[in-house]
């Protein structure tokens, strides 16, 4: 179960940057890069870097994902190259790449790969910023940059629009539960989102509150009578692809039985929240945003958008 919420943690790498309310995007200037040669052999080192290779028309260019990489589909019929931590490098050096994506926080991971004298792009997904600007630095550095400076306007103008919309509104307590043992009949090993945490952000653009303000613990375990201390308005429940194989909504929904008398859960505000794009910082966790400004504030009138 750590491990589970170890590897969420990673894959969010610690998202602690805030954007919230007075903070106003900039769009740099910089100058047309024109890359030294096409990249048609690309690796990618995480699911988020994948999402936006294809976001940005990339997908055929891609030879290479990690073993987490599984959106859009068409990524199962690319060769796997390892996790997250740890890649394969010699099935890296066989697909030949003339690029590799990773994370900033990979790179001191993986020191081995400079031996390997590969071609390498280095982007950061630590806030919300600087996913913004790996669409940028994605696009330029594969001859897409007018592509990824429109992806990159697209998600700020979205973020814009959500948060002029919530401005001013009351702010429910949220409490996002990102991991737990599913479809024992009550709840254990409760593992949320605490404050200075990237769901913390997200809950302020939506327009809410985290309700767990601990800052000792990033992703404290929380016990039942915790969770009635809490007392969210709101209840996120992130149930990942593997346990709805295992598990019914029906079923996961029966873990709250037993605290019936929490606001979320007796109001019906406990939400089971099945999107994998809720822990991969890409080009659809803009998605993550707006659902949740939905579910927070339905006096608001939004646009209507598909998944």
């Amino acid at each position: 179960m750590a491990y589970r919420v170890t590897l969420i943690a990673a894959i969010l790498s610690i998202f602690a940057g805030s954007i919230l309310a007075n903070k106003q995007f900039s769009e740099p200037l910089r100058l047309e890069y024109t890359p030294r040669w096409e990249c048609r052999r690309i690796v990618s080192m995480a699911p988020s870097i994948t999402e936006t290779l294809y976001a940005l028309g990339l997908g055929n260019r891609v030879v290479g994902v990690t073993r987490y990489c599984d959106f859009p589909p068409d990524v199962q019929r690319k060769t796997r190259v390892g996790g997250y931590f740890d890649p394969n490098l010699e099935a890296i050096l066989m697909l030949k790449p003339d690029l590799v994506i990773m994370l900033e926080e990979q790179v001191e991971s993986m020191p081995a790969m400079d031996k390997l004298k590969l071609e390498t792009l280095v982007v950061s997904h630590k806030t919300i910023d600087g996913i913004i600007d790996s669409f940028r630095a994605i696009g330029r550095r594969c001859g897409r940059g007018p592509e990824g400076r429109w992806m990159a306007r697209e998600f700020k103008d979205r973020l814009e629009r959500i948060r002029a919309k919530t401005q001013g509104l009351p702010r429910p307590r949220v409490l996002f539960v990102l991991d737990r043992t599913f479809g024992r009949g009550h709840l254990t090993d409760v593992y949320v989102a605490g404050a200075d945490d990237f769901f913390d952000t997200i809950i302020e653009l939506a327009g809410g509150r985290n309700a767990c303000r601990v800052q000792s613990v990033r992703n404290p375990v929380v016990s039942p009578e915790g969770l009635l201390w809490l007392d969210p308005d709101v209840i996120v429940d992130l149930a990942r692809s593997d346990v709805l194989k295992k598990h019914s909504q029906q079923t996961i929904r029966a873990d709250w039985k037993e605290l019936t008398q929490m606001k979320a859960v007796y109001s019906g505000q406990l939400l089971i929240f099945d999107k994998g794009y809720a822990c991969v910082p890409g080009p659809r966790l803009i998605q993550l945003v707006e659902n949740l400004a939905r579910v927070l504030h339905p006096e608001v009138e939004w646009e209507e958008r598909g998944e």
